[in-house]
């Protein structure tokens, strides 16, 4: 969404203000390397420190999850728990996660974004793609619903959302709006979309945070990804430099703040990615900031995550905090 797009946003359905949008990385909650592999511990620690950040109460509210797990002979949480509970303070959240192992090996064997959805095997990978991200999806809410936030899965392509030309064309957020209103959470995913020029694409979690963020105007943004933040090059290699703070001017363009650097900012995405990956994140992150958002890039269940996640870091970033922060120069 560039400048131009944001002076013409029509009128915002969100009644009340957004507290934070969550991102989920999909390499953070999912084991990339093993086709359809949840990370159950990271998960689990992901949606404690969600409950810790949204819910006041220090007492863990009753879970919503009752159906039973699999291989489980019984339900997960007890709905009699809720007869003697009040009623849940939880702050407006909306939470969108990546697909990870989900989704990007259909949609890339497929080339479902590249469109031409009158070809058998697209045609086939878009409905296997989407069978793989919606069931991740269920597995995130069912995660959060077990530690008693209410949420929502909401699929981009059930709720009608389109791209041009793999840019947002139609993105209706009347349904988000009024979950939260509702006092519900929503969980969105990057999802297979109809595409008005070449059939169908992908959208990428990403992107739907961008386009989100510009109607709600959260107070922060957090990307959870599965390294500390954005390094200067492959955080795998041994002089790999994590960048604390990014400014972003006013036409887009992004500088590295702190530290000061030599060399140039190295980008790598992965074969399989169909998305973008870091560099789609940082451009992403980059739109967001120049509406005045601040966006904290993290590792995922980690103490540091928490503290993003909580809104201590909008005060001011103390130096044992690991993570970038992507933020307006002005």
């Amino acid at each position: 969404m560039d400048l131009e797009e944001q002076q013409i946003l029509p009128h915002s359905p969100f009644a009340q203000p957004i507290r934070c949008i969550v991102k989920l990385g999909g390499a953070a909650i999912t084991c990339k390397n093993e086709l359809e592999m949840i990370n159950d511990e990271i998960l689990h620690k992901v949606s404690e420190q969600l409950r810790q950040a949204m819910i006041s109460s220090s007492q863990k509210p009753p879970g919503m999850d009752w159906s039973k797990r699999h291989g489980a002979s019984e339900i997960c949480c007890n709905p009699d728990e809720f007869k003697d509970h009040s009623v849940i303070d939880c702050s407006p959240f909306i939470v969108v996660h990546g697909a990870g192992s989900f989704g990007h090996f259909q949609a890339s064997k497929s080339g479902v974004h590249k469109g031409q959805l009158n070809k058998p095997i697209v045609k086939g990978g878009f409905v296997a793609t989407r069978i793989s991200v919606t069931t991740l999806n269920l597995a995130i809410v069912r995660a959060l619903a077990r530690e008693g936030i209410p949420s929502i899965g909401m699929s981009p392509f059930s709720c009608g959302w389109f791209t041009k030309e793999k840019h947002i064309s139609s993105g209706d957020l009347s349904s988000v709006a009024k979950a939260i209103e509702s006092g519900f959470t929503p969980v969105l995913h990057g999802d297979a979309v109809f595409d008005d020029i070449q059939g169908c694409s992908i959208l990428s979690g990403d992107v739907i945070i961008s386009h989100l963020a510009a109607y709600s105007k959260p107070k922060y943004v957090v990307f959870m990804t599965d390294v500390y933040g954005v390094y200067d090059r492959p955080p795998t290699e041994p002089d790999a430099m994590l960048l604390k703070e990014i400014a972003v001017a006013e036409d887009g363009s992004w500088s590295v703040i702190n530290p000061k650097l030599q060399n140039s900012v190295e980008l790598t995405v992965a074969a399989h990615d169909t998305t973008g990956g870091m560099e789609t994140k940082i451009s992403e992150a980059a739109m967001i900031a120049k509406l005045g958002i601040d966006v904290y890039i993290v590792k995922a269940a980690t103490s540091h995550s928490l503290r993003a996640l909580s809104g201590v870091l909008r005060s001011g970033i103390p130096n044992d905090w690991l993570g970038t922060v992507v933020r307006s120069s002005r």
